[in-house]
């Protein structure tokens, strides 16, 4: 069993918590899962997403490794630039549904899902072997914040050096957080309310979550747990995988 680095915030605020994915994680706070739905349509809320995996690939062959077992076109990526994909087995059947992110010429980062790390971590290797990419996982080292709904932007803005109304959906930047520099900032997200999503060191974990829910406080900010996360992807038709 794992922990995220938000466990004991979760503990604190009351939350159910459930294993999923192989780590436990929050299913509901005590408002109970409508009013978490309905906090993100309408304010914003903030998940911890952090038992996703992250895997960094990068080299002279991450392209054509990329190009060879994803389903998307790896050529329309830029460096600053994400993609919907996913990883099509021998049978042409899917092993996970991934973003790939371009971080820069010959570095991607690929972020999957909780269930899949190890299986995903195995195929990549095997296909790897025919060309011989950097991959590094990086899953335990990572945060990720998922700070999603209408109101999520404009309370968010004092928080980045980068203007996130510019930035573009599917797009992502390196950038100051709450303080702490490098943190890849992106315009993605689950829920289909806008928003963004944070990639961050664990060791900021706790000292960011508490700037958030600060900035949020005027804007109506809730934490939200995996329960209303499933319910709004369903009502949006981003499903989730198997």
């Amino acid at each position: 069993m794992k922990f995220t680095p938000f466990y004991k915030i979760h503990k604190c605020l009351n939350a159910k918590m459930g294993l999923f994915g192989g780590y436990q994680m929050p299913i509901q706070y005590s408002g109970g899962v409508k009013e978490e739905h309905m906090s993100v349509r309408e304010n914003l809320g903030v998940f911890d997403v952090s038992h996703m995996g992250e895997f960094v690939i990068y080299g002279p062959n991450s392209f054509k490794l990329l190009q060879y077992i994803c389903s998307n076109d790896i050529k329309k990526l830029f460096p600053g630039k994400a993609q919907y994909n996913y990883l099509p087995n021998d049978n042409g059947g899917i092993i996970d549904d991934l973003i790939v992110y371009q971080l820069k010429k010959d570095k991607y980062l690929l972020v999957v899902n909780a269930s899949n790390i190890e299986k995903d971590w195995k195929w990549i290797n095997k296909c790897n072997k025919d060309f011989n990419a950097g991959i590094s996982n990086i899953s335990d080292q990572t945060a990720l914040l998922a700070i999603q709904g209408p109101k999520a932007i404009e309370a968010m803005q004092p928080l980045c050096n980068i203007n996130l109304t510019d930035l573009g959906n599917f797009f992502h930047r390196n950038s100051s957080f709450a303080g702490f520099d490098n943190i890849l900032v992106a315009k993605t997200g689950y829920t289909g309310s806008g928003g963004i999503e944070i990639y961050f060191d664990i060791r900021y974990a706790e000292k960011i979550w508490d700037k958030i829910m600060i900035a949020g406080n005027s804007f109506g900010i809730s934490p939200i747990g995996l329960a209303a996360r499933d319910t709004l992807r369903l009502e949006m038709g981003y499903y989730l995988y198997g």
